[in-house]
């Protein structure tokens, strides 16, 4: 067993922006952070365009950011939080640049790029490698403070509440409380306990519900899972991003190699395989409409045509400029013999980001007592039914440094749960055959890529729910018949994201952001919808 004044799952931007201004404010506590894949391998390395934050006043300001927000997020983003997280922004980065972010810049001056959605240039960047460039900066910071201890393959399997000391919880029940959570050591393949006065939960994403995303092999949605499972409330679950231009390869990769919004920014056009320009018949900004319309158009000219993908022409793009600003995706397309500069890149909307998830206040507080929440995992109302491009890292820095404001005053109020019993495997065997959790997991991947993607409709809704009830049954009777392990885990809390995100779609009646279904058409004008 572990005891710990504070346990943060996950080791992303919130995760690690939280845990430095902790350890700034309070020296005193012992903050312990855990990870269950390897240091630096997070949603956060992955992303490739930027952070927004208004950075030229002369030219830009809070109002036009704050807009641009609520217009991508399609009548549902809370204003408050809109408002509060763009004009804490640029703070946030000023500190994340002093703990020694790089990000570009030319003549002296920011290299600010711009992205779909956007109506100035205000997205700082490293290259295409803006996420990773993050990553390598809060790691090293991190790593400055002695009361911060990181450890790396560390699996959360369930927090600890009333429920695992014998009580009834139910989602009407008042103060569920955590105390910490259970978790595996993979190098040891046991089942043990950290004990913390609070538990902040940052783990990412859900991408791998999907057969194309962007997102790493990591992101199984495991804390939004195991909130839910705790009885905690979750919001937004229908509203799943899909990236509009993923890099379409035959021979499949996950994930799906992103081709970064700021290429569009940078001048790029979206043309089908004949080599036409398509999206002025669906948005006004063209190429840089916000991604959830981006998205779809894409779908419906593939669907039109018959396509496997489009085309994203940057052929009449300056070289020299192309290649110093995005290095990573020329390398990249080479690799599999496209110079994006002299042939159009093939590319395929794929699953990119969750926009719902555990419901947070503005200081992050989750509706369970001690347990906070920050970055993708969360439904701040940031993001409403479609996050604006490059608003997910800064929002997790601002609620990272929210999280912290907030304990530094009232973590001493709480304290460790005695009595906590260790994890009972009594019972349990070795699984025979490990193809009963793959073949499970293609078979969720398939079910949600063919009924729950960027198009919907009552009846896929409705087969999606009956084939994954059937799979609900099989891994609970696995989970409870055999000895866990993470391969487990992660198909136990994807079933988890792909009930909540189908459920939710069906409970939604309208078509709105993210949540594109055929029987709700009467307020969408453009579009042939007659191939869907």
């Amino acid at each position: 067993m572990e005891e710990t004044d504070i346990l943060v799952i996950g080791a992303g931007v919130a995760g690690l922006s939280f845990a430095i201004k902790m350890a700034e404010n309070r020296p005193d506590l012992k903050i312990t952070i855990i990870t269950k894949s390897r240091l630096g391998e997070t949603n956060t390395k992955y992303a490739q365009g930027g952070v927004a934050a208004v950075w030229n006043l002369e030219v830009d300001s809070y109002e036009k950011h704050i807009a641009d927000t609520l217009d991508a997020g399609d009548g549902l983003c809370d204003k408050s939080i809109v408002e509060l997280v763009v004009r804490e922004g640029p703070q946030r980065v000023e500190e994340l640049i002093r703990w020694g972010a790089k990000f570009d810049q030319q003549n002296g001056m920011y290299d600010l790029g711009r992205e779909g959605g956007h109506s100035e240039n205000r997205i700082l960047h490293y290259k295409d490698l803006t996420g990773w460039e993050i990553q390598r900066a809060l790691l090293e910071k991190v790593s400055q403070y002695k009361n911060v201890q990181l450890f790396e393959q560390i699996y959360a399997i369930d927090l600890i509440s009333q429920h695992h000391l014998g009580y009834s919880v139910s989602r009407v029940t008042p103060d569920i409380t955590c105390y910490g959570a259970y978790i595996q050591d993979k190098t040891k393949n046991e089942i043990e306990k950290i004990i913390s006065r609070v538990t902040i939960v940052a783990t990412g994403g859900a991408g791998q519900v999907y057969r194309n995303t962007t997102n790493p092999t990591i992101a199984t949605g495991d804390g939004i899972a195991m909130v839910y499972r705790a009885k905690g409330r979750l919001e937004n679950m229908e509203f799943v991003q899909f990236h509009p231009t993923a890099l379409y390869n035959p021979a499949h990769e996950n994930p799906d190699f992103l081709v970064s919004e700021a290429v569009r920014g940078f001048g790029a056009i979206l043309r089908t395989t004949d080599g036409a320009d398509f999206m002025y018949k669906y948005d006004e900004r063209k190429s840089l409409a916000p991604r959830d319309i981006v998205a779809r158009a894409i779908d419906n000219e593939m669907k039109i045509r018959g396509d496997d993908y489009v085309l994203l022409d940057c052929t009449h793009l300056e070289k020299e400029a192309f290649i110093s600003h995005f290095p990573t995706i020329y390398n990249k397309c080479l690799s599999i013999g496209i110079d994006p500069l002299q042939q159009m890149i093939p590319v395929v909307p794929a699953c990119h980001y969750m926009c719902g998830g555990i419901k947070v206040d503005e200081y992050g507080r989750s509706s369970i007592r001690h347990l906070y929440a920050a970055g993708e995992c969360t439904s701040t109302g940031l993001h409403g039914a479609n996050r604006l491009a490059s608003n997910s890292l800064l929002e997790g820095l601002v609620f990272g440094h929210r999280i912290a404001e907030e304990l530094t005053i009232n973590i001493d109020q709480v304290h460790l749960k005695e009595g906590i019993p260790d994890w009972d495997a009594q019972g349990t065997t070795k699984p025979k055959e490990m193809v009963l959790i793959t073949q499970s997991w293609k078979e969720l991947k398939e079910i949600m890529s063919s009924y729950v993607g960027i198009v919907r409709n009552n009846v896929r809704l409705k087969r999606a729910l009956s084939r994954l009830h059937l799979l609900y049954q099989e891994t609970e009777d696995l989970y409870q018949s055999t000895i866990l392990s993470p391969q487990l885990f992660e198909l136990r809390n994807l079933i988890t994201i792909a009930y909540l995100v189908t459920k939710s779609a069906e409970m939604r009646k309208e078509s709105r952001g993210l949540h594109f279904t055929t029987d709700y058409l009467e307020q969408l004008p453009f579009l042939d919808y007659t191939t869907l």
